[in-house]
């Protein structure tokens, strides 16, 4: 399922350009949001965010342990950051992450998204608030769930913000866009 890209089904059914050829070449839901609107980012933000949460779901409702759990939504995340069907050029992890955390636990997804607000508020940069709520996540899962889903957090953060790697070279140069209206 996390190798289903919404970001490319979305623009191309409703005939957009592809996003990885696109704005900032990322198939995620902020370049969508810059080549399409709101609309078709709305809808990429929520097949993303489904594509994490749904499996961890699943998986929960099939009764399985925490660490099947945790090791399932590191999986969902995987396939997003690197899609099997989509020529392995993914997005960067944040709206399915948070989709994940969601399925581990209500209160840190809500902790993680309250950090990204407050901070695209005050910033109005969307890597960066994705950055902060990243590296605040194992924190938040620390002490919010269990110690299984602590490590799958601190791999998945991992995993994000190795793929914000450019973003964080831009914003160190200043040069990282702000958030579009």
């Amino acid at each position: 399922m996390g190798s289903t890209s919404a970001a490319i089904i979305v623009c191309r059914m409703m005939s957009l350009p592809d996003p990885r050829t696109e704005g900032s070449n990322n198939p995620g839901a902020t370049n969508v949001l810059r080549i399409g609107g709101k609309k078709p980012a709305a809808i990429t933000l929520a097949g993303d965010f489904l594509k994490g949460l749904i499996p961890v779901s699943l998986a929960i409702g099939l009764g399985a342990s925490d660490s099947i759990i945790a090791l399932t939504g590191i999986a969902a995340l995987l396939g997003h950051l690197f899609p099997l069907f989509f020529g392995f050029q993914g997005g960067k992890g944040v709206a399915t992450g948070l989709g994940v955390l969601l399925g581990f636990s209500w209160l840190v997804a809500a902790c993680v998204a309250l950090t990204w607000l407050i901070v695209a508020k005050v910033f109005r940069i969307s890597s960066l608030s994705a950055l902060v709520a990243t590296l605040f996540t194992p924190l938040f899962v620390w002490f919010l769930s269990s110690i299984t889903f602590f490590i799958a957090s601190i791999i998945m953060s991992i995993l994000v913000l190795y793929r914000h790697t450019d973003n964080i070279k831009r914003l160190l140069k200043g040069k990282e866009g702000e958030i579009i209206e």
